[in-house]
């Protein structure tokens, strides 16, 4: 139900980006090279950890998208459901387990993240590099469920084929998420 009433009640992100076009090519491009760009945690991982954080924030739109992301790029989908209840239980390879606790725990109570925080993320075998990238899926996806839910974006069936189609198509694709938005706002240039 969209909180935008220029927009339908059933609105998409592409609906929102279409609508309030400024700053989406940016943001698309940002996506891009954080989510697909080189970095030591894989595509997979990357997603899963914006459907951990999306979870985490109850956004169902931006959780049910990067699920069936992560999924297209590997990661079992019940692994995803039970990171939320318990990672300890979850199955994960327990080196997950402190990067995990500091995505929470920057999602949650970003002021309480601490210097041992870091420590265990290192000591678990990520580099500076990996941690600064989970940061940054942490920060990009607080942000975009903030935009999802402030405009009232809902996930619905529709949206879980269309994306499974789009990023299964744009699997070939280095920037699915440029993608997204060129056609979301094609539109609004008319």
């Amino acid at each position: 139900m969209s909180r935008i009433p220029s927009l339908s009640e059933a609105a998409h992100l592409g609906h929102v980006y279409r609508r309030f076009p400024r700053g989406a090519v940016s943001l698309g491009k940002y996506a891009d090279e954080l989510l697909r760009g080189e970095s030591e945690l894989t595509v997979g991982e990357r997603e899963l950890l914006a459907a951990y954080v999306s979870g985490l924030n109850s956004c169902s739109f931006c959780h049910g998208n990067h699920k069936i992301i992560a999924e297209i790029h590997g990661v079992d989908p019940d692994l995803l459901e039970s990171l939320l209840d318990s990672p300890g239980d979850s199955g994960i390879d327990e080196k997950w387990l402190p990067l995990l606790t500091y995505v929470r725990k920057l999602t949650e109570s970003p002021s309480r993240v601490t210097d041992l925080d870091a420590r265990l993320v290192f000591d678990a075998g990520f580099s500076e590099d990996a941690l600064f990238d989970a940061i940054s899926v942490c920060a990009l996806f607080n942000f975009m469920n903030r935009i999802v839910e402030g405009c009232g974006v809902l996930f619905n069936d529709v949206d879980l084929l269309a994306t499974k189609e789009l990023h299964e198509l744009g699997e070939k694709s280095a920037t699915p998420y440029q993608d997204f938005v060129q056609v979301s706002t094609l539109s609004s240039k008319k």
